[in-house]
């Protein structure tokens, strides 16, 4: 059958699941078994497709409205981390690889305008932070930085920072996604000039096992939170069958899900940034060792663990 035929005879049924919801559970049991039929055909048939990718998507609604009904009386808090949050990932994952490949893309404009434009890093980093990092290597601590407040206050400073950011980096996807982008690319030139400036001193690796620590959680939430902005702004700029307003209400519950389970991450991320990073004297192969954990987490926790779960599910509902 071709494609749009298939879409001509379902999307009648489609468009009322959408716009109709429903709480009962056998209703709900039946559209679902009904869409991941759908998605199965269209998986075989036409597997890069729009269509494929709509029905995947209500696919993961439908299963969690099931889910909601089955666990009222759960623990929501903790299933909000060990199933909501991984399903999202799941769903925008697209979106998540563009955040990725739009920062790295920046963050390299940002070595490379550090490298051959000398008032670049002054310009980005500030006047105070660079000659208070000279004054440091000079005097053979180039670290010093995360040494000099108390650890308790760092903390409560860095952690609001980065809550702050990520919270203003997702709500400019209102501006289309323009203004996540925007924010993106400051982070992205600043990250960049950052490390262009240890590497420029011969300290590239030690910045690494020592900036690093707190950076790989933080930087990758900082990513997931842009991914956020553009699921943001693509309710505005792709609503589909919906509505633009309605859309923009859809997406917008969503993103901003996502950006709220950062914040266990950023807590996190602050209290590598306060209390372990200040250790510029640790062995390497337990700073090695807690940029691999962290790495290895949030590989695991964005990436793998969401198609699991994903896959589950419809496995899952599709036996009931």
């Amino acid at each position: 059958m071709r494609e749009p035929l298939f879409v001509k005879q379902n999307s009648e049924r489609w468009n009322e699941i959408e716009h109709q919801p429903s709480k009962d559970p056998d209703v709900l049991a039946e559209r679902f078994i009904q869409i991941t039929d759908d998605l199965a055909y269209a998986k075989t048939f036409y597997p890069k497709s729009n269509t494929t990718q709509y029905l995947n998507g209500l696919a993961a609604r439908l299963h969690q409205s099931i889910y909601k009904n089955k666990t009222e009386k759960s623990n929501r808090f903790a299933m909000f981390w060990v199933f909501e949050l991984p399903v999202l990932f799941r769903i925008y994952r697209r979106q998540l690889l563009y955040a990725l490949l739009f920062f790295i893309v920046f963050v390299a404009i940002g070595v490379l305008s550090a490298k051959y434009d000398d008032n670049f890093l002054r310009l980005i980093l500030g006047d105070g932070y660079v000659d208070m990092t000279l004054a440091n290597i000079a005097k053979g601590d180039p670290f010093g930085v995360y040494k000099g407040d108390h650890p308790f206050w760092m903390f409560l400073q860095i952690g609001s920072n980065n809550i702050f950011v990520s919270l203003v980096t997702y709500v400019a996807g209102l501006f289309f996604s323009a203004g996540t982008l925007y924010y993106m690319l400051r982070n992205g030139l600043m990250l960049g000039a950052f490390e262009y400036f240890f590497f420029s001193k011969g300290l590239g690796w030690s910045s690494i096992l020592v900036i690093w620590i707190h950076g790989t959680i933080e930087i990758s939430s900082l990513v997931i939170a842009g991914a956020a902005g553009l699921v943001l702004g693509n309710g505005l700029l792709f609503p589909k069958t919906y509505s633009r307003l309605e859309s923009l209400k859809r997406n917008a519950k969503d993103s901003l899900k996502m950006v709220l389970g950062l914040v266990p991450l950023f807590v996190t991320a602050a209290t590598l940034e306060s209390f372990v990073t200040r250790h510029t004297e640790m062995p390497q192969w337990l700073s090695i060792g807690i940029l691999a954990v962290s790495l290895v987490f949030m590989i695991w926790y964005v990436v793998i663990y969401p198609v699991k779960v994903y896959n589950k599910m419809l496995l899952d509902e599709t036996k009931n």
